[in-house]
């Protein structure tokens, strides 16, 4: 779709995201709009309100004006562009939207951010299209908390995406000079690479919490050739790991026969940046056996192999993880 699709969904439920406050869900509800799902018609599914859509979708508007929601993103960060995605909505979807942001402190209520908020807006008012994903690059790079996705005059839109790099508070999560998990999505991690993502998308590696199903990890294809499969993760911020997690839950008959963890330092820059192929890749955890379904832990087994910014996890041949974890401690800002 767009460069800044490869980028995490800083909006999304499953980073924590919500939607805190609309002016009107008079046919479908606000919270739909961060679900991780793609959205979904059934035609022959309704309310009582009218007919049932996977979206957020108000009523027809008879004065001046237009609608409004309020989302706060599951991690602060720079928003590079969202996608209003419409589908499903054809004779009901907005003829237009733009979008405000704003950084605070704390988790300030709906009336606090109407009234004292400092609004900007990063997103003119632009044209929609019906039953399609709509994608807009955002203008500025600060660090925002929470976005306003106005649409005029009214209608449905099916999800919001807010496609950027997590900016989490790093005084605090490494303040006490403990572990911290630098591939985590929520701490700014990114998986910038992979092989295959067939199955599954490769930022599921990351995500916050327990793996939901065999559908909440990354999976590849069954690979018929020779060589094996790889995702790259890009460190929130450099550092040595000392503990390594491989957690092949939910993959039973399609967990991969073994492991390895490589790394590298190429650096700490913004963005989806994959690391040259002049890399100097180093060996911090040597080929190991997978059991399907099981929570492995690594450290006994890892080599010493100093500062690092990215990861590489190698499966062999191929087929599912559901998380990587990589503890370590940061070695520079």
């Amino acid at each position: 779709m767009t460069d800044f699709a490869e980028l995490l969904d800083l909006a999304s439920a499953r980073l924590g995201g919500r939607v805190l406050a609309a002016n009107d869900e008079f046919f479908a509800p606000k919270e739909n709009l961060l679900k991780p799902e793609e959205p979904v018609f059934l035609p022959d599914e309704y309310t009582d309100r009218g007919k049932w859509m996977d979206g957020w979708e108000t009523r027809r508007r008879r004065e001046p004006g237009h609608d409004w929601c309020i989302l706060r993103l599951g991690v602060p960060g720079r928003v590079a562009g969202v996608v209003v995605d419409t589908r499903h909505f054809k004779g009901n979807y907005p003829e237009a939207c733009s979008v405000d942001a704003c950084a605070t402190e704390g988790d300030p209520g709906p009336e606090e951010l109407l009234r004292e908020a400092s609004w900007t807006e990063v997103l003119a008012r632009s044209p929609l299209a019906g039953d399609a994903p709509n994608p807009f690059p955002l203008r500025g790079a600060e660090r925002v908390t929470h976005l306003r996705l106005n649409i005029f005059p009214d209608g449905g839109v099916a999800r919001l995406r807010a496609y950027g790099q997590a900016m989490p508070d790093w005084e605090r999560l490494a303040g006490g000079g403990g572990e911290v998990d630098l591939a985590a999505a929520e701490n700014g991690g990114l998986v910038v690479a992979s092989s295959d993502m067939f199955f599954g998308s490769r930022h599921n590696l990351i995500f916050p919490g327990p793996p939901l199903g065999m559908h909440d990890g990354w999976e590849t294809r069954r690979r018929r050739g020779p060589g094996h499969d790889w995702a790259i993760v890009r460190f929130a911020r450099p550092g040595a790991i000392d503990r390594v997690t491989v957690d092949t839950t939910h993959f039973k008959g399609n967990a991969p026969g073994s492991c390895s963890v490589d790394v590298c330092d190429a650096g700490a820059g913004p963005g989806a940046a994959v690391p040259p192929e002049s890399a100097p890749w180093r060996a911090l955890l040597p080929g190991v056996p997978l059991r399907a379904h099981e929570v492995h832990e690594f450290d006994q087994e890892l080599e010493a192999a100093g500062i690092a910014s990215h990861a590489r996890l190698n499966i062999y041949p191929d087929g599912g993880v559901a998380r990587l974890r990589l503890w370590g401690r940061i070695a520079r800002p």
